[in-house]
């Protein structure tokens, strides 16, 4: 059967992409046998002529970079999420051919960090200060009620934290990279940095660390997420993240609800695996 309703996911590179995975194991689940979902390596110059070419049977798009913040000037709207954060990962292609942006990431961290029990906490850490990092600070904005920390490797890099802080309405203090050994001492700490850069830290975990979250789904699990869970603590993952705002993302393109996050997370699983 030919599909009557198509998606996909755009970026460059997108050939590591498990959203194709992850949302075609949704529509099975859903009985959306005429549905399909693909992946398209687009960067910047060519996303303009992509969305353009779109006809009526298109329901949405993932994006992931470098696209979240270049598509915002081709959208007919964004949500206050988004705009939060100045970054766009899902379109939705409306019945009267607008685009909608949105960004799932923001409440997929949260989400994810509540079914592990992480509903509020008091304080928090950032390991990093990448676009990721604002992403959390996101998150945290609706979690932590009292001062983040993150630790960065530039005064530049700072600057940019706290003034993320002030606009997300996070108050935000900032520290060395060299001292991010302290960063555990919180019940959270997100870590948004590029594999790798954490591997150093792994023997600093403390006997009782709190929660982690590694937003990383590969290699999985990195050194530190397997120190901390070596020393008791809650350990949330990259993959968690990736199936929580593939959730929302379907929901929005597909107008069913509750997507199957059980059989998405099953099938990312898999996938990992096979790799």
């Amino acid at each position: 059967m030919s599909a009557t309703r198509r998606a996909a996911v755009l970026g460059s590179p997108i050939a590591h992409s498990l959203s194709p995975v992850l949302h075609r194991a949704a529509y099975a689940e859903l009985g959306l046998g005429d549905w399909a979902y693909d992946r398209y390596e687009i960067d910047e110059a060519a996303l303009p002529g992509f969305l353009e070419k779109l006809g009526p049977e298109w329901a949405g798009l993932s994006l992931t970079m470098p696209l979240k913040r270049a598509v915002i000037p081709l959208l007919d709207e964004i949500s206050a999420t988004a705009a939060s954060v100045e970054a766009v990962n899902t379109v939705v292609l409306t019945s009267d051919g607008r685009r909608a942006g949105d960004n799932t990431d923001i409440p997929g961290m949260v989400a994810a960090l509540e079914e592990r029990g992480v509903r509020q906490v008091e304080w928090a850490s950032v390991l990093g200060a990448g676009a990721t990092a604002s992403s959390a600070l996101a998150a945290l904005s609706r979690i932590c009620t009292g001062e983040v920390t993150a630790y960065v490797r530039s005064a530049a890099r700072a600057d940019e934290m706290r003034g993320w802080g002030e606009r997300l309405g996070v108050t935000v203090r900032t520290a060395a990279w060299e001292d991010a050994a302290a960063a555990f001492e919180a019940p959270l700490t997100i870590a948004t940095t590029p594999a790798g850069t954490t591997d150093a830290l792994a023997a600093a975990v403390p006997d009782r660390p709190g929660t982690l979250f590694d937003v990383l789904y590969e290699p999985w699990p990195t050194a530190l997420a397997t120190a901390w869970a070596e020393r008791g603590g809650a350990v949330v993952g990259g993959l968690d993240l990736l199936v929580h705002q593939a959730v929302l993302q379907v929901e929005r393109m597909t107008g069913c609800t509750p997507a199957p996050l059980a059989a998405m997370r099953a099938a990312g699983e898999a996938a990992l695996a096979a790799r």
